[in-house]
């Protein structure tokens, strides 16, 4: 079999595990994350969950292919190793651009809500207290 086939084969089985294991650890911890942003809504925050994660699927498989093709063919186990790791390199970096920037939109969500909640008097008003005149 030729090394180029072995090699893509190898990315291939490695990226798309990578990506499943990174979308399911960000959905399993995420979940409390969004719901804390979404004050507590558990179903909107299930819901906005697993779009996040068929997106992160989306972009992150639809660039492992792309990135699949390779300009050169492998002609050794040493050029095998180096095609994967800067392929594979590179797979984990998009994987990692994606972590923070979902992380970073949530936050300014988060921030938001937090800031609106604490625009609210802590107490509601108890009366009401007529203007003075003259004064």
């Amino acid at each position: 079999m030729d090394l180029t086939v072995i090699a893509y084969v190898i990315y291939l089985v490695v990226s798309i595990s990578l990506t499943v294991w990174v979308a399911r650890t960000l959905s399993r911890n995420g979940r409390i994350f969004l719901a804390d942003v979404l004050r507590g809504d558990e179903k909107l925050a299930d819901a906005v969950n697993h779009l996040l994660v068929v997106g992160f699927y989306l972009v992150n498989l639809g660039f492992v292919a792309l990135y699949l093709s390779d300009s050169g063919n492998i002609d050794d186990t040493r050029g095998v190793f180096e095609t994967l790791s800067t392929k594979l390199g590179v797979v984990l970096l998009v994987l990692g651009v994606m972590h923070l920037g979902n992380v970073y939109v949530l936050n300014k969500i988060r921030r938001r809500g937090v800031m609106e909640r604490e625009q609210r008097p802590p107490v509601p008003p108890q009366g009401w207290v007529p203007p003075t005149v003259g004064a």
